[in-house]
Order: C-alpha cells, then sequence, then structure tokens
C-alpha cells in the first residue's frame, strides 16, 4: 500500500493568536488560508515542506457536535489535554530558546527522557500541546 499523510488537523480558538504562533514564531508558512461565516480554517507547514500539512481549524465546527460535548472540548483544550502536535529539529536547544524568547508558554525545557528521546513543549494559543523533539 502507498500511503502518506497530507494533513492534520489541530484545534484554534483564536485564528489571528494561532496563526501569529505558528507563522511567526514557529516559521510555518501559510498554504491556504478559508473562511465560512465566522469560522476559519488555516492551513500551515515548515517552510519548503508542504505536505503533511496542518490544519488550524475551529473546535466544533461539526454540526453533530452537542453543546456538551462543545463544553468538554473546550474545557480539555484549556488544558491542553485535547490535541498534540509533534515536531522535530536539528537544534533542539537553540529552538527552544528562539521559541521561548517569543513568549510561548513553556510546557518543559528541552530534557533527555527515560526513552531515548531528548524533546521540549510549549502550548500554542489554543492551549495545544506542541512537542519538539532533537532530531537524528
Amino acid at each position: 500500500m502507498d500511503i502518506s499523510i497530507q494533513h492534520s488537523f489541530l484545534p484554534q480558538t483564536d485564528p489571528e493568536a494561532s496563526l501569529a504562533f505558528y507563522r511567526d514564531v514557529l516559521g510555518f508558512e501559510i498554504l491556504n488560508d478559508v473562511g465560512y461565516g465566522e469560522m476559519r480554517w488555516i492551513t500551515v507547514a515548515p517552510k519548503g515542506q508542504p505536505t503533511p500539512s496542518v490544519v488550524l481549524c475551529p473546535p466544533a465546527a461539526d454540526p453533530g457536535i452537542t453543546e456538551d460535548e462543545k463544553r468538554v472540548i473546550a474545557e480539555m483544550m484549556a488544558k491542553g489535554t485535547y490535541a498534540t502536535l509533534v515536531l522535530s529539529t536539528p537544534d533542539l536547544d537553540g529552538t527552544f530558546d528562539r521559541i521561548q524568547a517569543t513568549g510561548a508558554e513553556v510546557i518543559q525545557e528541552p530534557i533527555d527522557q527515560p526513552y531515548g528521546v531528548r524533546d521540549c513543549a510549549f502550548r500554542d494559543p489554543a492551549g495545544n500541546h506542541v512537542r519538539i523533539n532533537q532530531a537524528g
């Protein structure tokens, strides 16, 4: 089978704040920006790497989601337990320093994990957990 990842969806509650984080802090490029009423879907990816991409989307745009489910999603996003994005970089410490200098919320400073990965973590403006692994 020949299957690849095209897009992954990550919720956002403030399109402008999310755009500023992914574009200005992480250096991603905007591949698409689509609005529908008051909702907005923004597709981003690391520069020069259009796939797979991340679609920053309204968290409860599905008409089948109940009000209770919307409340639970909002609570989980606020705690940072709803969605996670894992990235990698060849220079974890330098990347951490640059992101931290922007005022991004740090969850974890660079550390060597007992399972063999060196990583750090931030929260994006919607509360999503963004982990960055040392590549290689």
